[in-house]
């Protein structure tokens, strides 16, 4: 038996003790070290299902439903090998890349797997997750940690891949200007992965002035309250007109208008933020100064999946990404709700990475 958190639905979360789930002959068990709390869990907990499949209705991949565990930010160490997994070993450790593919629709068959019709999540729709004590997750989805750096810093390493995919997407080049809206964990993660990419200035637009703190302890080179200055004029006139990109990290109608009218003529917009919000956009925002939007959709999974996580673990190495300035708690799994959930969802907390440590 161990002891997992179960979604059953919108603000019930359940630590309950189940049995423990099968390795399949191509899976590894991970008894994890620590998981992070994402602003999709909080998602689901506020308001799913939504990423989550619905109670009696089976994701079309896994065949889970409703209840299901949580969390698909987590590291932890190799406990046992399937009969034909060669590429790792007990003791190992390792983070989890969550993207379970079909590899069977035209997008697999493109190569662009984060783009599967039929994706499903460990942690979300899968059925092992990273707030529970043990995981089980196919060898393919695993990616190596070095010991140069602490096993727990591995549950960072799927954010950090959502941030460098963002830039990738965004065709940032050396010697650009970048803005970021929203510095919660993803905004934070694209400013370390622009200014490792070789952003000159970046620049923050975020309310919360704790944020702000963190943002500029990781790299950004001046940060804005967007509710006490007029942060599109001010960004604009440092830089002769707007900024080569602007990444749109919230996911709400002010940023989005914010980030375009920041960008510079020809510039580019990558909107990174997942809402189901209605926006409205001018086009001629857009189409007159031949400024262009485009989605950044998580990270290369299926048969890439380790790529952009080994890129990640390499910036974690070298030091390029500040895992420790993002982390601002730690709990127990059997403190996941009140400590972690309801301290983040808190309109007054100071947070951004909440890990549970099962």
């Amino acid at each position: 038996m161990m002891r997992v958190a179960h979604y059953h639905g919108p603000d019930d979360l359940r630590v309950e003790s189940v049995d423990e789930p099968t390795l399949s002959e191509t899976a590894v068990r991970i008894d994890v070290a620590a998981c992070g709390i994402c602003g999709t869990d909080l998602h689901e907990y506020e308001s799913g299902p939504d990423l989550t499949p619905n109670e009696g209705e089976p994701h079309p991949l896994t065949g889970v439903s409703l209840p299901v565990p949580l969390g698909h930010e987590f590291s932890g160490t190799v406990s046992a090998v399937g009969d034909k997994v060669t590429a790792f070993s007990v003791g190992d450790a390792v983070t989890v890349n969550p993207a379970v593919v079909c590899n069977d629709c035209r997008y697999c068959a493109e190569g662009r797997h984060n783009l599967c019709e039929s994706v499903a999540n460990y942690g979300l729709s899968a059925q092992s997750g990273g707030f529970a004590e043990h995981a089980v997750v196919d060898a393919e989805n695993v990616v190596a940690l070095p010991d140069s750096i602490p096993v727990e810093y591995g549950a960072l390493v799927e954010p950090f891949a959502v941030g460098l995919h963002a830039v990738r997407r965004s065709g940032l080049q050396a010697g650009d200007t970048a803005v970021v809206f929203g510095s919660g964990p993803i905004g934070l993660a694209i400013v370390q992965a622009a200014r490792a990419a070789g952003a000159t200035d970046v620049f923050v637009s975020e309310p919360r002035a704790a944020r702000r703190k963190i943002a500029t302890e990781v790299g950004a080179t001046t940060t804005l309250d967007p509710t006490e200055i007029d942060a599109i004029e001010m960004i604009r006139s440092a830089t002769n007109g707007g900024v080569d990109v602007a990444f749109e990290a919230v996911g709400i109608q002010p940023t989005y208008e914010a980030a375009i009218e920041s960008t510079k003529r020809g510039g580019q917009i990558t909107a990174v933020g997942i809402s189901t919000n209605e926006v409205e956009l001018v086009p001629n925002d857009l189409v007159v100064v031949e400024r262009t939007i485009n989605g950044s959709n998580g990270y290369l999974s299926g048969p890439r999946a380790a790529e952009e996580f080994e890129a990640a673990v390499r910036y974690l190495e070298t030091g390029e990404f500040d895992v420790e300035a993002m982390i601002t708690g730690r709990v127990a799994l059997d403190d996941i709700v009140n400590g972690g959930f309801e301290a983040l969802l808190d309109p007054e907390s100071n947070h951004v990475k909440i890990l549970v440590e099962p």
